[in-house]
This record gives structure tokens, C-alpha cells and sequence, in this order.
């Protein structure tokens, strides 16, 4: 780690608005934040740029860097589909002179949060209920009913988790929780 280098890190289950605050937060304060963009082995989309969106990697690839100690924290999300965060990216923005923005899923965040301790401040974006969560995975339509449940399975278990966060914000209001996390983040960045 470098100097008095912080971390943020954004989570929240799929669809309870986490991506859009990210955006938000990015835009607002772009002098302060700088995203980290993860390595994934899922396939490129349709709109991607490798090394903007994601740093994609095969599943050899990924495994080398797990060997290598080339993570800050890595998850398999599911079989064989890994997500993390490397080292070089983390020291990128600290050497950009920035914070770097971590979102990541809430095992990552309390692996980051025992490695770097003070120096990270942990927000959770809390949908307002599992049915609210589930109209906007529905009104998506992107996935299968099936892919749905699975979110919202591990939404729930996700929830119950939000308590080992330094922040929980709720998005039933998506300018006041956007308003919210900002806040949030430049106290934190505020402070020595």
C-alpha cells in the first residue's frame, strides 16, 4: 500500500441501483475518485471495452495471477466465473493521486476491509425490499426467470451481510441515495 491510500468500495446485490450511484459518484467528483476496473473471466458484451469495462481474461489467466499473488481480493462467483481486483490497478490510481472506487461483491469487501483496515471505506447500497428488487430485475429484461431467482437468492443472502459495512445507504430515493453516498465518500476522503 502507498502512502495514506484509501479505498471505496460500492456494494449492493444486482439491481438495487449500484451502477447508476457508481456513475453518479464518478461524474461528481472525478479529481478525488478513480474506478478500478476488476479482471473477469465472464465474456466480453456487446457495448464492452476490454480495459475500460473489465480487464477479460481467460480462466488460465486468471488462475496464474490467484498464483502469483496479483489480487487484492478475487471470488469465484460462480463455477468458473471469477471476478477481482489486481494490485497494479489499485497502485495506478494511487500513484494518479486518486481513491480508488472498488465495486465489488460483499465477500470482497470484507476481505479488502481486513487487509487494509481504516484505510477503506465499505458502502452498501440496500435495495428497499426483495419485491422491489425483483420488479426492476424483471423490468430489466435481460434475464431468464430462472437467472432472476438466483439473483434474488443471492440478494438475500447479500442483505445479511450489510451490517460488516462501514455505510448502508438505502435506494428508495435514487437522488437521495446518490446524494447519500457522496456525502459519505467525501468525509471519508476528508478526513487524514
Amino acid at each position: 500500500m502507498e502512502g495514506n491510500s484509501k479505498i471505496i468500495i460500492l456494494t449492493a446485490p444486482s439491481g438495487a441501483g449500484k451502477t447508476t450511484i457508481k456513475t453518479k459518484l464518478l461524474k461528481e467528483i472525478p479529481e478525488l475518485l478513480s474506478f478500478s476496473v476488476s479482471a473477469t473471466t465472464r465474456k466480453i458484451r456487446a457495448g464492452e471495452k476490454d480495459g475500460v469495462d473489465y480487464v477479460f481474461l481467460n480462466e488460465d489467466e486468471f488462475k496464474d495471477k490467484i498464483e502469483h499473488n496479483e489480487f487484492v481480493e478475487w471470488e469465484m462467483v460462480y463455477p468458473g466465473l471469477y471476478y477481482g481486483t489486481t494490485v497494479d490497478e489499485m497502485k495506478r490510481i494511487w500513484r494518479d493521486g486518486k481513491t480508488p472506487l472498488l465495486d465489488v461483491d460483499v465477500k470482497g469487501a470484507i476481505n479488502v476491509k481486513k487487509q487494509f483496515g481504516e484505510n477503506v471505506l465499505t458502502i452498501f447500497i440496500e435495495p428497499p425490499s426483495i419485491e422491489v428488487l425483483k420488479e426492476r430485475l424483471t423490468k430489466r429484461g435481460t434475464d431468464s426467470d430462472e437467472h432472476i431467482q438466483t439473483r434474488i437468492n443471492k440478494a438475500t443472502e447479500e442483505i445479511g451481510y450489510k451490517n460488516n459495512f462501514d455505510t448502508i445507504i438505502l435506494n428508495d430515493d435514487l437522488k437521495k441515495a446518490t446524494e447519500d453516498t457522496i456525502s459519505a465518500v467525501l468525509n471519508f476522503i476528508s478526513k487524514g
